[in-house]
C-alpha cells in the first residue's frame, strides 16, 4: 500500500523540482538577457552590457577581469537591469566632458 502512494508522490516532486531549477538557472536568465537587450535596443544603445560594464569601470580608473565582468553582468541584468542605462549616461557624461576639457 505504501510503495503505491510514494512512488507517484517522488515522481511529482522529482518533475517538479526540476522544473523549478530549469526556470531558475535557464529560463529566467533568458528571459532577463532578453529584456535588457530590448531597453538598450529602445534607447537606440549599440553597445552590448558587458561592454558598458568595461567602459564604466574603466572610467572610474579601475580594472576588472573578464569573469569579473560577467558576474557583474548576471547581477546586473537579474537584479538590477536599470544600472545599464545608468552606467551608459556616466559613460556618454564622461566622454562629453573629456571632450570639453
Amino acid at each position: 500500500m505504501a510503495p503505491i502512494i510514494i512512488i507517484p508522490i517522488l515522481v511529482v516532486a522529482i518533475i517538479g523540482l526540476s522544473g523549478y531549477l530549469a526556470y531558475r538557472f535557464l529560463i529566467y536568465d533568458l528571459y532577463c538577457k532578453r529584456s535588457v537587450n530590448r531597453s538598450l535596443q529602445k534607447y537606440n544603445i549599440k553597445k552590448t552590457p558587458s561592454q558598458i560594464i568595461k567602459e564604466y569601470y574603466e572610467n572610474k580608473g579601475e580594472s576588472i577581469s573578464h569573469q569579473e565582468i560577467k558576474n557583474l553582468e548576471k547581477n546586473y541584468r537579474q537584479n538590477e537591469p536599470e544600472q545599464f542605462l545608468a552606467m551608459y549616461d556616466a559613460i556618454r557624461d564622461y566622454q562629453k566632458d573629456k571632450e570639453n576639457n
